[in-house]
């Protein structure tokens, strides 16, 4: 693993199908804690707890599920990993993404991460990518 996934020594992650590269960290002095992800110039962030309740999430889905990765304006496929990051329903009741009109693309850079600490595996195609827990 790259990274320590601290602010001075973040994880170097690579978009699923390996199109981007960014870095993320955890933020423990943010109340709630957040992940702080930077593609390029821009600042994204996602409640810390995403790590642990994706992963169960995935668990109890018991197979691949789609990414779905979109923008915020636009609607996130039923059933997928970027659905449920915004979906009431999930254990936060809403919407991971912290920044408003940035709260989107939970699809594409939380899975990599997972990937990463070796709670998923992760398909790395050009199109239509899948996640489950291991």
């Amino acid at each position: 693993m790259t990274g320590a996934g601290t602010k001075d020594d973040p994880w170097q992650l690579t978009t699923a199908p390996g199109s981007s590269s960014y870095t993320m960290y955890r933020d423990e002095q943010a109340h709630p804690p957040l992940l702080v992800c930077q593609v390029g110039a821009t600042r994204l962030t996602y409640l810390a707890a995403a790590v642990d309740d994706l992963v169960s999430w995935l668990r109890e889905q018991g197979d691949w599920v789609d990414l779905g990765a979109a923008d915020e304006q636009k609607p996130a496929a039923p059933g997928t990993v970027e659905a449920w990051g915004r979906d009431e329903g999930n254990p936060v009741g809403g919407w991971y993404g912290q920044r408003k009109g940035y709260r989107g693309r939970f699809g594409m850079y939380l899975p990599p991460l997972l990937e990463e600490l070796g709670f998923v595996e992760l398909t790395h195609e050009k199109r239509g990518n899948r996640v489950r827990a291991i």
